[in-house]
């Protein structure tokens, strides 16, 4: 078998400084980089011949996230958030301190937080939320170690 880690998750953004406000002053991430503007080959290899790719990573923990945008190019698709049970990313979930000062900062930098889905379960309090393109996040308030089952 080989062997595979992860190396980053992309995600494609309307306005990249926008979304990289939202993730690092609303989410804690820390930018690892500027926003690099990149051409050919990789226009070739995201399949968009002659774009310039807008990149920013971002890193929470151990997991690495690539926001992509376009110079001069629009990008497509709705900012609405999307069923669960459609095929392809459904979410990512962060662990939280506190649900209710994350849901807060989250919409002060332009995130939705969906209040109807808020439950309280047996791994502590989640609710859903969107950043601004409509990326759906789980915020995950953990629980005092004592507690954890």
């Amino acid at each position: 078998m080989a062997n595979v880690t992860i190396r980053h998750i992309g995600i494609c953004v309307a306005d990249i400084e926008r979304s990289s406000r939202f993730y690092t002053g609303a989410l804690g991430f820390t930018a690892l980089m500027k926003v690099t503007e990149i051409g050919a080959p990789f226009d070739a290899l995201i399949e968009q011949p002659g774009a310039t790719l807008r990149v920013q990573q971002l890193r929470c923990g151990d997991v690495t996230i690539e926001l992509l945008g376009f110079a001069g190019t629009q990008v497509s698709g709705t900012a609405e958030r999307v069923p669960m049970n459609q095929r392809g990313f459904t979410h990512m979930t962060l662990m939280v301190d506190d649900l209710e000062a994350t849901s807060g900062r989250i919409q002060e930098f332009g995130g939705k937080v969906h209040a109807e889905t808020r439950i309280d379960s047996p791994f502590g309090p989640l609710v859903f939320c969107t950043d601004p393109d409509g990326v759906r996040i789980e915020l995950m308030e953990s629980k005092p170690a004592a507690s954890q089952t």
